[in-house]
Order: C-alpha cells, then structure tokens, then sequence
C-alpha cells in the first residue's frame, strides 16, 4: 500500500475585480478497491459558500458560490490516499467474456446505456474500419484484443501536452497523429466502443515519482484514460497513453461518459471582456512516510 498526499492548487487572476458565477469542482479522489481516501479538503480565497452533491457517475461535485468581487480566485484541493493498486493485476473475466465477440449479459448490457455507444459521427465508417483491424480471426481473446487496442493507439498518436480547452474527435486524433492525455483517452474510449464493448473515460493524477511515464512530472500531473467493463472483471483501467493495464499509478477523481464532463475546476465571471490575465495549475503529490 502506498500512502500519498495530494495537493492540487487552482488559481485564476484578473486585472480588475469581477464577479464570479458559481464554480463547479471536480476534486475529490474517487474510492475504490484500489484506493481508499483517507482525509480530503477544499480550501478558498476569498471564502465562498461550498454545496456537494453527486452527479449520475457518483462523482463528488462541490460548488463554490461566491459573494464578493474578486481580482484573484485561488483554490485548493487537499486529500490523502492509501493506493493499494498492483503492478502486475489478474482480471478474473467471466468465461462469457473472455472471447470476442460476446455478449452481456441482459441487466449489464441496460445498465451499460450509452457508456457502450459510439459517442462521435463517423459517416465513412473510418474508425471502426481502423478498429476491425485489431480484430484477429472470428474468436480472440478479448482481453489481448483490448491490450493491442490500446498499444495501437499508443503506436498512432504521438503524446502532445496542450493547455488550450477542448478535446478532439477520435478521427481528428488518428489523422493529426497527435494528442494529449484526454484526445487520447477518447479515442480508445471510442475505438473499444465500436466494436460493442463499454467504456468510460476517467479523469485523475498520475503518479510517478521517476518521471519516466508519459506526461508524468516528478511532483504529479493531471491526467485522463479509459476504463472498460468485461464481465466477471468489472472495470478495467487502460492508460493508452503509457501502454498501461491496471490501476498502479493512477489515481481516479471522476468518471464519465464523455471527457467534457470530468472538467476539474469549471466556472465563469462577470465583469470586462478583458479582465481575464491568467490560469496557473499546479499538482503536487507527495509520499506519506
């Protein structure tokens, strides 16, 4: 197990005071058989009224209402995780699933919803011609299936970190052959989605003290990648932008159908259309002795 503190800072600047809208926070670590949250915190300046809430993924959403005009909003997040993901997991899939192509089972195929339909227009039948190729013979072993998938994503789509807003479509990924954490989380979203199996995009920290993983930094970063449900296994985490199985260094704070719902830090103000100066985010994750 590995005891980790998280501090994840938040601060915007303006040239002038201006009123801000209620901000919407996705912040708290997600709990799961991997994780356990230990202590989480939101700290604000100036001070503002914080309501929590849980959206349909049973994501922890705090909103932030404010009643002063402000010329600098900084926020802080503050949690303490015991990590207690493997290195090397072994998924127990169900027999029914362990083969492609198959079937879930009634209440897992309803209960899936959208989370296993393509969520992006595809007219020529681009993407999932791509996805076909990863497809070897009538029966292949689903989770080998999805291992390749992910790689090929990996082999398609030189990692580029880009701080402008917005996420591309998986075919504009494949074709600029280029993409940060969340294009290429959505494109492996979509891909495994093509072919019938779901899927969820997961946003969160990745942890890596070495600073050998991609889009990693020694004090740790935000990132994005997919998790996939088999049946018997549940949900499986892939990391396609490090060729990754398994949970061992991610840490989960929200999950969702599509990337533009796991924002961390989303809201507004009111004042010049030129009062906006700045946007500064910094992780540090730090070992807990």
């Amino acid at each position: 197990m590995t005891k980790l503190s998280i501090k994840h800072q938040t601060t915007y600047s303006y040239r002038c005071p201006v009123q801000l809208t209620p901000y919407r926070l996705l912040l708290r670590p997600r709990e799961g058989p991997d994780l356990l949250l230990q202590h989480h915190q939101i700290t604000v300046s100036p001070e503002g009224k914080v309501a929590w809430t849980t959206d349909v993924f049973g994501n922890a959403i705090a909103t932030l209402m404010f009643s002063e005009a402000t010329s600098r909003l900084e926020i802080i997040s503050h949690a303490d995780v015991d990590l207690k993901s493997q290195a090397w997991p072994v998924f127990d899939i169900a027999a029914s699933g362990a083969t492609y192509p198959f079937l879930y089972d009634d209440q897992d195929w309803k209960d899936l919803g959208s989370l296993r339909d393509a969520q992006y227009p595809d007219p020529s039948g681009e993407l999932q011609q791509w996805a076909k190729g990863f497809v070897m013979g009538e029966k292949t072993d689903t989770l080998s299936l999805l291992k390749d998938l992910s790689i090929g994503v990996s082999n398609s789509v030189a990692y580029q970190a880009r701080d402008t807003e917005g996420t591309q479509a998986p075919l504009e990924t494949l074709r600029l052959r280029s993409g940060s954490c969340r294009d290429i989380a959505t494109l492996l979203a979509e891909t495994v989605r093509v072919l019938g199996i779901g899927a969820r995009i997961v946003s969160g920290y990745l942890y890596d003290p070495a600073s050998t993983l991609v889009g990693s930094s020694s004090g740790g970063s935000t990132h994005a990648w997919v998790e996939v449900f088999l049946p018997g296994a549940g949900w499986i985490a892939f990391d396609p932008t490090n060729r990754s199985m398994g949970s061992a260094n991610l840490i989960p704070v929200a999950i969702g159908r599509d990337i533009t719902q796991l924002m961390p830090v989303s809201g507004t103000f009111i004042g010049p259309a030129d009062a906006f100066v700045s946007l500064d985010v910094a992780v540090d994750i730090a070992l807990i002795d």
